[in-house]
């Protein structure tokens, strides 16, 4: 695996936040196996999860959604509003959230709360090595053919003046942008990176960095998994496109 850096302060701190203590084992053997990972906290619920996480600096939580107590929309949700950046303050950790197909309406709801992105519970070891690093660099859980698949599932669900693009607050959003930055947005949705999107329109990697930030903010998104549900629900991309 490609390690950032051997010095251990240079670790992608994780923390795993599920209700089975096996799965948790399981995960923590894998990711502690990389030199460029390190597990810094576990936890069985939600509720415990946050009171750990406002004593520990945490890069990357890994978050089940059925859990008792608390589950992980209602924790992801806490945590992301409770944690607000500024001096002397601990960093907001990036969430990706666990989960499988028939928990669909549940992902979106955590997407909506502020994950950065979701995995299947049964997706490969390297997959969630590689959507650990993705979300830790900045960027989020898109391009993986399973988290494709899932944004895709999940239109299915939206309501029909949704999916038709009406006058919703996701299609008053799209609607604010430019040809450009919509031209942009449809190749995020299909998983492209800036290097992708920027060759095939032609422009600079830097240009399309300008642009993407651009979006988020008209947006109001957090990251590109924001930023492409949006688009879903606007009508502006479409499953199977």
């Amino acid at each position: 695996m490609d390690g950032s850096s051997s010095a251990p302060q240079a670790s992608i701190r994780v923390a795993l936040v599920d209700d089975q203590q096996l799965v948790r084992a399981g995960f923590r053997m894998v990711i502690d196996s990389q030199p460029d990972l390190t597990v810094v906290l576990e936890a069985g619920d939600g509720a415990q999860a946050l009171r750990l996480l406002a004593d520990h600096a945490v890069d990357v939580v890994l978050m089940d959604v059925r859990m008792p107590t608390m589950d992980g929309l209602a924790a992801t949700a806490r945590l992301t509003a409770d944690h607000t950046p500024g001096p002397g303050s601990v960093p907001v950790p990036r969430v990706i959230v666990l989960t499988t197909f028939d928990l669909d309406e549940y992902v979106l709801e955590a997407i909506r709360a502020g994950a950065s992105g979701f995995l299947l519970k049964d997706a490969p070891p390297e997959e969630m090595l590689a959507a650990i690093r993705t979300v830790h660099a900045g960027d989020a859980v898109i391009a993986p053919s399973s988290t494709r698949r899932l944004l895709e599932h999940l239109v299915t669900a939206l309501p029909a003046e949704q999916q038709a693009g009406e006058d919703t607050p996701a299609h008053r959003a799209v609607g604010s942008l430019t040809d450009r930055e919509r031209e942009v947005l449809v190749l995020m949705a299909r998983g492209r990176s800036n290097t992708e999107i920027g060759g095939e329109l032609y422009v600079a990697e830097a240009t399309v960095k300008t642009h993407v930030g651009r979006i988020l903010a008209k947006l109001g998104a957090r990251d590109r998994v924001q930023a492409v549900v949006t688009a879903y629900e606007a009508g502006l991309v479409r499953p199977g496109e």
